[in-house]
């Protein structure tokens, strides 16, 4: 009897528990108590097979059921281990053999009398399904681009791969599926009002995380990030964590020193941070407002902006952003700003393997004609225009892939009375449009496009 690893046993607690709780992965990993005796290579292991598991979850319960006579009479924890080791062999690079003990024993712990149909079950899953993830991956590298052979290399929806590719065309549905189930790079940012672009790669250096330039001007990747929540680098905001195109985004604001800056969306701050350091980067702070409907995020961007230094040139408010055009505002909302930055809701589905919740909770009605997004995008876009100034500047944006929450929310801003006196600025000729897709060891999916009033 093959003895059960530390990682595999933390990532089943972990699955377990972010099902119980309906809470998302990516914080339980954070502070999981079964996380914390692993080194960093069982570490990165119990993360990918939980992140993984969840991202494709629908693919492997559709395999589980085919070798299962009633699924649905499974003890939970049964069925959480036997889709991690069903994950496991079919998507990731350990021997099949081996994998299919782990998972034996992995429903063992959970309930000792499953460990026979355990056994039985993922043996089938080694012998048929895992060759046809296999022979997808192939079919992908080969050119390759339908729905089944995109679904089962991404573990992603159908529904959703084939929006992707008819929006953004089958290179980008294949970048996609090949970087959904892979870890994602991380993307640092210095925090320039405490310390100089040079300061913060050193302070990097020093923790071991082995920052590496990139073509975005202040944006680092950690060639060995697995040291940074604990470094105190984030905890103390001497750095930021942001996904390369989110930087970029921020970057084509173009806010500049002493413009009042309004920020719709604020979250908890992050954007707030490389905004300033735009406009730091120039000579000197702007004067921002940040929005945000949730009470408790306000307060969690109030702290980070003191911990930041920044509080002196950031207002922190809980403000339905969609009430912006009422002539009755808090009074640091009234008057007109040079730059009103909307960072919209969205559906998420450029940043799924950050979050793999997403992808299978996410209804098909977005890309059928039902939007309660998109209407929800034009109104808040609508509502905060009415702040830009004259010859001010409005930016729309999102971390979504899909055109109905991205382009068609533009095109019908801009046909709206609202939108009438707005145009798309231009930079060299081209319009300031951005849109990224996810892709192996690159970039998530965001999109911007930068308005300005007449």
């Amino acid at each position: 009897m093959a003895k059960l690893s530390a990682a595999r046993r933390a990532a089943l607690a972990v699955l377990s528990r972010s099902r119980r709780r309906d809470a998302r992965v990516r914080e339980l990993l954070r502070t999981a108590k079964e996380m914390e005796p692993l080194d960093a290579r069982d570490r990165a292991l119990a993360s990918r097979l939980v992140f993984g598991t969840v991202s494709a979850q629908g693919v492997l319960e559709q395999a589980l059921e085919t070798y299962v006579k009633r699924p649905s009479s499974l003890e939970p924890r049964v069925r959480d281990a036997l889709l991690l080791a069903s994950f496991e062999i079919c998507y990731l690079q350990t021997p099949r053999s081996a994998a299919v003990s782990q998972g034996v024993e992995l429903v063992r712990s959970a309930s000792p009398r499953a460990a026979g149909l355990a056994n039985a079950v993922l043996r089938k899953v080694a012998e048929r399904e895992a060759p046809r993830v296999a022979a997808a991956r192939d079919r992908l590298g080969q050119g390759a681009c339908d729905d089944e052979t995109l679904s089962l290399v991404s573990g992603l929806p159908r529904w959703l791969v084939r929006r992707v590719r008819d929006a953004r065309g089958e290179r980008a549905a294949r970048d996609l599926a090949l970087a959904q189930l892979e870890p994602a790079p991380v993307y640092v940012a210095a925090n320039r009002a405490k310390h100089t672009d040079a300061e913060a790669r050193e302070l990097l250096e020093g923790r071991g995380l082995a920052p590496v330039e990139t073509d975005e001007p202040s944006c680092l990747r950690l060639a060995s990030p697995a040291g940074l929540a604990s470094s105190g680098l984030v905890e103390h905001v001497d750095v930021v964590v942001s996904d390369y195109a989110a930087q970029h985004v921020a970057r084509l604001a173009r806010p500049v020193p002493g413009e009042r800056v309004l920020e719709v969306g604020q979250g908890r701050g992050t954007k707030t941070i490389l905004l300033q350091n735009g406009a730091l980067a120039q000579g000197g702070p702007v004067s921002l407002v940040g929005v945000d409907s949730e009470a408790f995020k306000t307060r969690v961007s109030s702290a980070r902006m003191e911990a930041a230094g920044l509080s002196e040139w950031v207002d922190c408010v809980t403000f339905d952003a969609c009430d912006l055009a009422d002539a009755d505002v808090p009074e640091c909302l009234g008057g007109p700003f040079d730059l009103v930055f909307v960072d919209a809701p969205c559906s998420g589905t450029g940043t799924m393997r950050r979050h793999p919740e997403i992808a299978w909770t996410l209804s098909p009605s977005l890309a059928e004609g039902t939007r309660p997004l998109p209407e929800l995008q034009l109104r808040m876009l609508g509502a905060a225009s009415a702040r830009v100034g004259r010859g001010g500047r409005l930016l729309y944006a999102t971390c979504s892939v899909l055109p109905e929450e991205n382009e068609q929310v533009i095109e019908a801003f801009l046909a709206s009375p609202e939108g009438s006196c707005f145009s798309i600025q231009t930079d060299g000729g081209e319009p300031c449009v951005f849109q990224s897709v996810p892709e192996p060891q690159g970039c998530d999916g965001h999109f911007c496009c930068l308005m300005s009033r007449a």
